[in-house]
């Protein structure tokens, strides 16, 4: 499951280290949801009690800019989890405000923005919808 993350970083000229590997693999489990950057550094320190909270944080850092992981910062908390298309990294999701589930959205408005802003250039954007989703919706009922 990380194979293609190392590829990423070994190509980026990162060092595959023991510590990164682990912060890998446990991010790994979070595809489908995002979890606060504070438990992973929690995490981290629970393995390596001598690794630095600045070493954490910059290993996110750069596992986002070479497209491991995605972020987010809502109210003011950063929270991060493992890509979910490494071959289509441009997607948008619907995040469930109750279970905190994450879907990937396959259609981008990016064209309907373009259209109302001629003579502009738009260099970055993000799209996320937040709602319940299906499961929690269907508990609810119950």
């Amino acid at each position: 499951m990380i194979d293609v993350a190392v590829k990423l970083l070994q190509k980026n000229n990162y060092k595959i280290t023991k510590q990164r590997l682990s912060l890998l693999e446990y991010l790994s489990h979070f595809q489908e949801q995002y979890i606060n950057v504070v438990a992973v550094d929690k995490y981290m320190h629970s393995i390596y009690p001598g690794m630095s909270h600045n070493t954490i944080y910059r290993n996110i850092k750069e596992f986002e800019e070479v497209g491991i992981v995605e972020q987010r910062i809502k109210d003011g908390n950063a929270s991060v989890k493992y890509q979910c298309d490494f071959v289509h990294q441009h997607h948008h999701h619907f995040i469930c405000t109750h279970c905190g589930k994450v879907q990937e959205v396959e259609m981008c408005p990016l064209d309907y923005f373009e259209k109302q802003l001629p003579g502009c250039r738009i260099e970055e954007h993000h799209f996320e919808l937040y709602g319940l989703c299906a499961d929690c919706i269907k508990l609810s009922k119950d």
